[in-house]
């Protein structure tokens, strides 16, 4: 039984307290005066009564009542029902109460000097209770309220006395009647359980305000502890709402602030930083605005607003979209049948009072489900004296598969389940619907899902249940209460409320009292029983189908594996190994993982040798670095016991546990986990502990006995625990209590075993990489532990101090002593027993390291286990290895055939191995880790000067290891090494790694790179000697000036004749040891000074002969642009001649020492000149046209000032001084000089330049198809359009394959000289009709541009990881890279120029500063103009004069210094070489060389292997004495120094960059194809070959097949001629040469067999090719073609859409068989170097022509695209298969042949435009072959008739 009310208090206006504007309230009388001892009196109530201030009114309100919610410090909630009416406030009430004993006139007066008539004061009355009935207190405080209104003759004292004393039961559903003495009954029912909240309608209502969406969401939020604010203007609906709120989270209680009605004077908690429910009067709002993390509920606007800070968790899906349907199925049920077309007449809608109970039968079933089968996982630790137990969460969030689920975590780790656990965890205690619910319902509920009508039916029964538990009795007697008669509340005269006789009221308590201590307990008898667990939680969710799928295989796979391992078969095992680690990905296969191994141990197979023990571990750490530090699916709890089992001897009496080599995990360092574990361990030993004593009453039971779980356990002993006796009770008290103690001992040791690491000496613990450290060699798993990882004290960021072993051992002592504190006190561990422990745990922890050390020390000693020894690379000689290989993983990239991607093939990466750093490469030398392809070696280099970018990054080396430290190397060679280190490389080696890398990279200077240190020890090329580096400009002047002042005179005199020295001279050079001035060639009085290391010049040899020696110069002598006659005299007809005036590199660094400038130009003018131009590179010629005499200048940009100056007309007055005017003009006569020195300038009649043209002349004149005919033609539309062309804008014209084909139109109209500028700078430009020179003006790219296009190329073809993204493929990534789009620009403009200088023009190439794009063209022009530089001499020529001797900057662009490093890698001379690439693919017969030759180059022009790409012009290779060397000088044999040489002595020995289908045409002028469509990735960037690395170092992969050949000969018995080659593994013209290679080669086998000595493959080449010539000489034939060239060469050019040439009868004309070419092409430019077709072959069979003319005759033929109707002659030749054609019937040079072999079939046509007209329709016929489809019209039908036949019936013989 409970009092109904504890207090009753009568609260009133304070009328002393005005000043302050709002007025205050005061107690005036409360009953009983003394507090309840059980219930002391509540503070504050007087600020609830009025919460939102006490203040006077001008008139009277009705009377208000509410129930406020206050809540006491033991945190017991006291209903205060306040009624609170008005009184009229005067000077005489003020004066009649004895306690205010102050004047209240001198008050008032001051404050409010205008006083209204009549002011009314609140005054209320409030009852105080435990219990919330609130219908009970409105109506007891409404019948004293109307006792005093309406004065009726009831003594007040008795009704508060009656009030107060009257007492009800707690619950049980008793009905009570209650009379409060005044002719009133009321009748009170209590719920039957009081678990369950009561709500009456409360909660429909809420739902009402807000509607299901926001009430879900003040549900989560107030779930997920979010503060929650309740804004309305009625007091008693915030208390209602508040309530509501409560009743929904059922069974979970709200621990919380809670206040429904907060008063005003209190608006400061809302500012608490804890959680809370709070109420406050809509007045307020304003106030609330400021609240950042409150959700804010208006009620009555039915707005719920989520500041944008908070983020609310909703319940996990399907359960939300759930609860929303059957929310709305209850709240709204009009919406079901809303569309129908006869909707049911009558829809039953509950009562009000029964939506509520529906609603939180909806919530109800809610909790059920979130929380099904949460008494799985509960521990019960203690069950006497009291149960103590704990909530296993990571268990339940895994095993119902939530773990990611951020509302159930956050609920799990709420204060109120802690609550629930608490209350609900009991085992034997009362049930309720809940229990029932989840323990009997779950199924029900998961087998009704999705049916609507079952679930509202289960809902519907539900809240009958809780409807029942509110009303328990449904006839209620009527409540007989009075009330008020009507307009109560506007009396005026109404006397105040009375004083109350406390001493009255007090008598009536007290003897209430006394009857009551006397009457007997009323004890409401509780049923307890064993609460229900109801199903398991693995019973209700079904495991996802397909997922695991082919588990079942795999989960064989897993013990198949470790049955062998215990069988000791480990090969089997290793090869189901890799297989294990991928299954381990999922849970049932780690859980079969750790059942498997725990038979084993129970079979006692525990002890393992070497090879099962790194096995066991290797699984043990796969399975366990997928588990989450909570281990939610408890792997690494089932995996404790084993770590501490499985061992191996080390040696006697030393043993190693699994556990000192699986500490690497995160789950050993969380705390939640050992708690979990503990208690789990714990329950298992109290379960037994009273399994035991009861098995030993009842050994029959035993099998049934075994199923009980803790809890049924624990709820048996309860239910007898107040039967047994005092002493019986102690002795189990004790027995729990030292199980849990010995627990705890135990478990610090298990401790202390997972958290010391291996290596105690070394505070190892910090170091959270997986690296172990160098000395752990001995095992591969022997790894330090990660416990240091959250180590607080020491200074994570270095990660290695001079710890002792002690700071390890008190961080490994601080953590257990921390979770012993823990378990210990919540399982109620005895003090003592609490004390013993800490003191005894640093004991554990000290005798874990003595053991640890020994075993530490043993396991060092143990061989490494298992590892691949690691394979020494092969070095070139001079290559020195400067650290020495690291054990890694080369981990796959993007490329996939490698790791066998898609094509198929074995995984070759990733591969074990190790990284070596030589002084030239990094080299990764291993073998695959897949033990399928174990046996095949893998080997990926890259030379280090092509590093582009070195980025840490930390991947998973193999699936059961852990996250390592790696490193992506990327290299300009397109490679890329994305390697993980070994755990036995500690990070301080791959730090030094690192930085010798770095160092390597970027040397301080050009001499630290490769090419020079090569030979030497690497130590010295380290530390360059500390004198001044580069000589500076002043000193090298002097010498060079005063050593020239001697030369040159000198060598006027002697006129020594010029001879060119031979190539060994020249090749290799020799460099001094000193960083003097190697040019500073001193007197010879000075030698002796000198000291002797210094190499000394003798001064003589400083000549012009070595510059005459450069390329360039002989270049110039075979081009007849000058020459150096025996005098060096100018002879006066030579329009050019060799200038000396840069031979010191004064006038211009960049440039040559020789240059070729116009005849009648002096050197002073040229000084003058070169101002004008960017790096004072001024024109020069670099090449002539032979036959058209045009020449190729080049130059760099011109400066802003000059450009204006020299296009300006002449008269017009240039600004600034006379000096820039003169330049201007000696720049136009300079211009003007190379114009004249072309002989055909005289002829031309001066200044025409391109104009005259009209648009239509030009589309429809020669081939410039891709020239815009726009129709602005002004004067100078042409030079506008070849710029806008160039500027890649849309092409339009009759031809589209980029081809700017012949220019014969310029030849009438042209300028002489055309500049060919950059559009930047020539803005403003006007043309000068005077000139004979014009601009174009161009856009090309900047270097900018080509760096950011080749570091996106780079990540195309070598992506550093597989492209996850769909929309990002290797197409598109190339597309965006804009590579192949700048080719195309460089090609456009190359051909461009070819054309120019073809036609006559002289082209000078004037963009950038000359020496990057500039020498792109120049150098492609040359090579498509003059074929001489397609031979392997003259490209060598070509580079040496453009690129070197003209100063690209190879050491700038390649970043080969230090000073480089920031600019970054630019591939200027790889671009070049890409379009030389290009041409070579679309005419294969014009270069001697091969494609290996430019792949070749393009390798080791940045790999300084040579020192020929090194610094940037040949005065900077002067300086370091890198280009003339002393005559007498001896070579050094082992070391190359020019590629140069290299690739000659190579190309001796083998055929490699020679092609064998070079049979070039005299004179041929290129023109390729520069549109996007007809270019290739070249291969180079994509190709690799593992088994050798690159193959551009050419002894190092040479010697080692052979010798591999020789082994596998003697071991396979079976000679087999097959070999499987793999993509990206083998070299694929080593395994299958070509016909000619295999058979040079296999000459050269037998000479060497018949001991003759071996022929050089080059003469044997031209014996052949000779004996060819002279065999079809005899045969009549007069092509000099041979038919081994042919015979290998289907129709290559063709397929490409270049000319095919037709030579059967000598023809020097060609047809153009292919649809797309406009027109045929005219002798002059058309030797487009042919392919021969079949009848070349033939001819050398048939003499003569006549005897094969089958049948002949005269047809109509339609040209190629867009041409007319032809009449040609005919000839069917049956013998050689094919249709001729010629121009007349007497004509003997074949037209063009038609190949019948390529003949589809033969149609009727129909005659097309242009036809001949008087002929029949039928007349036509196509004839449509593999290329194309030719349209023929015969004289009439017949005719026509006959050639289908004869043409059928030569298809059909063959």
């Amino acid at each position: 039984m409970a009092r109904l009310a504890d207090y009753f208090v009568l609260v009133g206006y304070d009328p002393g307290k005005r000043g302050s504007g709002d007025g205050q309230g005061q107690i005036l009388q409360r009953f009983p005066e003394k507090d309840w001892e059980d219930n002391p009196f509540p503070q504050g109530i007087e600020l609830f009564c009025q919460p939102s201030g006490w203040q006077l009114f001008p008139e009277m309100n009705p009377p208000s009542f509410f129930v406020a919610v206050l809540t006491d410090i033991n945190s017991e909630r006291h209903y205060c029902a306040c009624f609170t009416f008005w009184e009229p406030l005067d000077t005489t009430q003020a004066q009649s109460h004895p306690r205010n004993g102050e004047e209240e006139e001198e008050e008032e007066e001051p404050s409010s000097p205008v006083q209204p008539t009549q002011l009314f004061a609140p005054k209320s009355l409030v009852l105080v209770s435990r219990l919330d009935h609130a219908e009970v207190f409105r109506n007891s405080l409404g019948l004293i309220y109307t006792i005093y209104v309406d004065g009726m003759s009831v003594a007040l004292e008795s009704i508060v006395g009656n009030l107060l004393t009257c007492t009800i039961p707690i619950t049980g559903g008793a009905q009570r009647t209650i009379c409060l003495g005044a002719g009133d009954r009321q009748v009170i029912q209590t719920p039957i359980n009081d678990s369950l909240p009561v709500s009456s309608c409360s909660v429909a209502l809420l739902f009402r305000q807000l509607g299901i969406t926001n009430v879900l969401y003040l549900f989560c939020a107030a779930l997920t502890e979010h503060k929650i604010l309740f804004l309305s203007s009625s007091y008693q609906r915030l208390t209602d709402a508040c309530r509501a709120l409560l009743a929904l989270m059922f069974p979970l209680k709200y621990s919380f602030t809670y206040v429904p009605i907060l008063p005003a004077q209190l608006l400061e908690v809302l500012s608490t930083p804890t959680p809370f429910i709070i109420g406050v009067h809509s007045i307020f709002q304003s106030e609330t605005q400021e609240l950042l993390d409150v959700v804010i509920a208006d009620l009555d606007g039915g707005t719920v607003n989520v500041p944008e800070c908070v983020h609310i968790s909703l319940l996990p899906e399907p359960l939300l979209q759930q609860t929303r349907e059957a929310l709305s199925m209850v709240l709204d049920p009009e919406l079901e049948v809303a569309d129908l077309a006869f909707p049911p007449s009558t829809i039953s809608v509950s009562s009000l009072k029964m939506q509520d109970k529906e609603i939180r039968a909806v919530f109800l079933r809610l909790f059920a489900q979130l929380l099904q089968g949460y008494r799985w996982c509960l521990h019960i630790i203690r069950i006497h004296p009291e149960p103590v137990i704990r909530f296993h969460k990571a268990a339940f969030l895994g095993q119902r598969g939530l773990t990611e689920d951020d509302f159930l975590t956050k609920v799990l780790e709420g204060m109120a389940f802690a609550g629930f656990v608490t209350e609900r965890g009991a085992p034997y205690r009362s049930i309720d619907l809940f229990d029932e619910l989840v323990a009997y319902e779950v199924k029900r509920m998961k087998a009704e899902e999705g049916n609507k009508q079952k679930i509202l039916r289960h809902i519907k029964e539900l809240a009958e249940k809780l409807y029942k538990n509110e009303n328990p009795y449904p006839a209620v007697t009527m409540h007989t209460v009075k009330k008020p008669k009507e307009g109560h509340h506007l009396r005026v005269q109404q006397k105040p409320f009375p004083r109350l006789d406390e001493g009255l009221v007090q008598w009536i308590i007290d003897q209430a009292t006394a009857k009551l201590q006397t009457a007997p307990p009323a004890v409401k008898a509780e049923v307890k029983c064993m609460v229900p667990s109801g199903p398991p939680i693995a019973a209700i969710m079904e495991r996802n189908g397909n997922a695991m799928a082919n588990s079942a295989r795999r989960l064989e796979v897993v013990r198949n594996c470790i049955s062998y391992v215990f069988e000791n078969k480990m090969l089997e095992a290793k090869k189901l190994f890799p297989a294990v680690l991928r299954a381990m990905k999922g849970r049932a296969a780690r859980q079969c993982l750790t059942q498997e191994l725990n038979l084993h141990v129970q079979q006692n197979r525990a002890v393992l040798d070497h090879q099962q023990f790194d096995f066991v571990i290797r699984m043990m750490n796969c399975c366990l670095q997928d588990c989450t530090a909570m281990d939610e699916h408890g792997i690494a709890a089932a995996l404790l016991p084993l770590v501490t089992a499985f061992c191996r001897k080390l040696s006697p009496g030393i043993t190693q546990f699994a556990y000192s080599c699986v500490q690497e995990h995160v789950v050993w360092t969380n705390i939640q986990f050992w708690e979990a574990m503990f208690y789990c361990d714990v329950q298992n030993h109290i379960r037994a502990l009273y399994l035991d004593s009861t098995e030993e009453n009842h050994v029959e039971e035993e099998d049934n006995q075994e199923a009980k779980s803790a809890l049924e356990i624990a709820s048996e002993q309860l239910r007898l625990w107040p039967t047994m006796s005092k002493e019986k009770q102690q002795e189990l008290i004790q027995k729990e209590e030292s199980t849990v103690f010995s627990q705890a001992i135990h478990y610090a040791n298990r401790m202390s075993y997972l958290l010391l690491p291996l290596d105690t000496s070394k505070n190892r613990l910090l170091r959270s990489s997986g690296l172990g450290d160098v000395e752990s060699v001995s095992n591969s798993f022997v790894t330090n532990s990660i416990a240091g990882s959250v180590a607080e004290s020491y200074d994570t960021e270095s990660g290695f101090e001079d710890a002792e072993s002690s700071d390890v051992a008190n961080y490994v002592v601080r953590f257990i002593n921390r979770f012993v504190d823990k378990v210990c006190t919540e399982s109620g561990v005895t003090n003592e027993h609490l004390k013993g422990l800490h003191v005894m745990i640093p004991d554990i922890v000290q005798m874990h390291i003595e053991t640890l050390d020994a075993v530490h020390r043993e396991s060092k000693r143990l061989p490494p286990i298992q590892k691949p020894k690691l394979l020494r690379p092969n070095l070139l000689v001079g290559e020195e290895c400067v650290m020495e290989g690291l054990r890694v993983y080369l981990m796959p990239d993007g490329r996939e055939e490698a790791a066998g991607g898609n094509i198929g093939g074995p995984p070759l990466l990733p591969a074990e191995g190790a990284i070596f750093l030589t002084t030239y490469r990094i080299i990764f030398k291993g073998t695959p880790t897949d033990p399928l392809v174990g046996e095949q070696v893998v080997i990926r280099s890259f030379p280090i000067a092509s590093l582009t970018k070195e980025k840490k990054i930390s991947i998973q080396a193999q699936v059961d290891q852990f996250i390592q430290e790696g490193l992506q190397l990327r290299s300009c060679t397109f490679q890329l090494l994305k390697i993980a280190f070994d755990e036995e490389v500690a990070s301080e080696s791959a730090e030094i790694f690192r930085k010798h890398l770095h160092k390597l990279r970027y040397p301080q200077h050009v001499r630290g790179t490769f090419a020079f240190t090569v030979g030497q020890v690497p130590k010295q090329a380290m530390q360059p000697k500390p004198k001044e580096k580069n000589p500076s400009l002043r000193t090298l002047s002097k010498n060079l000036v005063k050593n020239a002042k001697k030369t040159i005179g000198r060598q006027y005199v002697t006129r020594k004749k010029y001879t060119p020295p031979t190539w060994d001279q020249r090749s290799s050079q020799h460099f001094p040891e000193d960083n003097e001035d190697e040019i500073s060639v001193s007197e010879e009085m000075d030698r002796s000074t000198l000291t002797p290391s210094t190499t000394i010049r003798p001064s003589d040899k400083m000549t012009i002969n070595h510059l005459v020696e450069r390329a360039c110069c002989r270049d110039y002598q075979r081009l007849g642009l000058g020459t150096l006659s025996s005098s060096l005299t100018r002879s006066k007809n030579e329009p050019f001649r060799i200038s000396t005036v840069n031979r010191m590199y004064a006038i211009c660094r960049s440039y040559p020492g020789l240059l070729i400038v116009p005849q009648s130009i002096q050197d002073n003018t040229i000084q003058r000149i070169s101002r004008c131009y960017r790096q004072s590179r001024f024109p020069v010629v670099c090449w002539r046209n032979a036959r058209t005499k045009a020449v190729l200048l080049r130059s760099g940009g011109l400066h802003g000032k000059g450009v204006v100056g020299l296009f300006k007309s002449q008269n017009a007055p240039t600004p600034g001084p006379s000096q820039t005017d003169s330049t201007s003009l000696e720049q136009e006569k300079y211009l003007q000089a190379v114009i004249n020195s072309m002989p055909h300038y005289a002829d031309a009649g001066g200044r025409n330049t391109l104009s005259g043209f009209t648009s239509a002349h030009m589309s429809s004149t020669g081939k410039w198809g891709s020239i815009r005919a726009s129709g602005r033609m002004s004067s100078y539309a042409l030079n506008v359009d070849i710029g806008s062309r160039l500027a890649g804008k849309d092409l339009l014209g009759a031809q589209h394959n980029g081809t700017p084909s012949e220019a014969t139109f310029l030849r009438p109209h042209r300028a002489s000289l055309y500049i060919i500028g950059d559009k930047s700078q020539l803005k403003g430009v006007k043309p000068d009709p005077l000139q004979h020179w014009e601009v174009v003006p161009i856009e090309v790219f900047d270097v900018r541009q080509v760096k950011a296009s080749f570091k996106k190329l780079m990540k195309a073809c070598v992506p550093g990881c597989p492209y996850i993204d769909p929309s990002v493929t290797y197409l598109r990534s190339l597309e965006e890279s804009e590579w192949l789009s700048q080719i195309h620009k460089i090609l456009q403009i190359s051909v461009l120029v070819v054309e120019l200088l073809d036609t006559g023009s002289s082209v000078l190439v004037s963009l950038e500063d000359g020496w990057d794009i500039t020498t792109q063209v120049v150098s492609l022009v040359q090579l498509l103009s003059d074929p001489y530089y397609r031979t392997l001499e003259g490209f060598r020529l070509l580079v040496e004069k453009e690129w070197l001797s003209f100063g690209h900057r190879f050491s700038h662009r390649g970043a080969q210094t230090l000073a480089g490093q920031s600019s970054g890698f630019a591939p200027i001379f790889l671009q070049f070489l890409d379009c030389v690439h290009q041409i070579h693919l679309q005419f294969p017969m014009e270069f001697e060389f091969s494609q290996y030759y430019l792949k070749f180059l393009s390798y080791h022009y940045i790999s300084n292997r040579f020192r020929t790409f090194l610094l940037d012009s040949d005065y900077e290779r002067i300086e370091l004495g890198l280009l003339y060397e002393e005559k007498g000088e001896k070579k050094s044999q082992q070391v190359c120094k020019s590629i140069w040489d290299y690739i000659e002595r190579l190309n001796k020995k083998a055929p490699v960059f020679f092609n064998y289908m070079y049979a070039p045409e005299d004179g041929e002028v290129l023109r390729p194809y520069s549109n996007i469509s007809n270019l290739k990735v070249w291969d180079y960037y994509t190709e690799e070959t593992l088994s050798e690395g690159p193959s551009y170092d050419w002894e190092l992969t040479q010697g080692q097949v052979e010798q591999v050949e020789e082994d596998r000969q003697d071991t396979s018995a079976p000679q087999t001629k097959r070999r499987i080659i793999w993509p990206c593994y083998d070299n694929r013209s080593r395994t299958e040469p070509d016909a000619i290679s295999k058979l040079l080669e296999e000459l050269q086998n037998l000479e060497m067999e018949l001991g003759q000595v071996p022929e050089r493959w080059k003469e044997t080449w031209d014996k052949v090719k000779a004996s060819q010539r002279s065999e079809a000489r005899q045969e009549g034939s007069r092509t000099p073609s041979s038919l081994l060239m042919s015979s290998g060469l289907s129709h290559h050019r063709r397929s490409l859409g270049v000319y095919l040439q037709e030579s059967g009868v000598g023809s020097s004309l060609n047809l153009s068989l292919d649809s797309d070419t406009s027109s045929t092409s005219t002798p002059s430019s058309g030797k487009q170097g042919g392919r021969r077709s079949t009848s070349t072959l033939y001819s050398h069979f048939q003499m003569s022509e006549s005897e094969n003319r089958s049948y002949e005759g005269s047809l109509y033929k339609k040209g190629a695209f867009m041409k007319p109707w032809k009449p040609r002659w005919f000839v069917l030749d049956k013998t050689k298969h094919q249709l001729r054609y010629y121009d007349s019937r007497m004509d003997t040079e074949c037209k063009g042949v038609i190949d019948l072999a390529e003949v589809e079939s033969i149609t009727p046509g129909t005659p097309t435009m242009g036809a001949p007209k008087t002929v029949d329709e039928k007349a036509f016929f196509d004839l449509k072959t593999t290329k194309r489809v030719y349209n023929f019209c015969a004289q009439d039908v017949q005719v026509a008739q006959q050639w289908i036949d004869r043409i059928q019936s030569c298809l059909s013989d063959a």
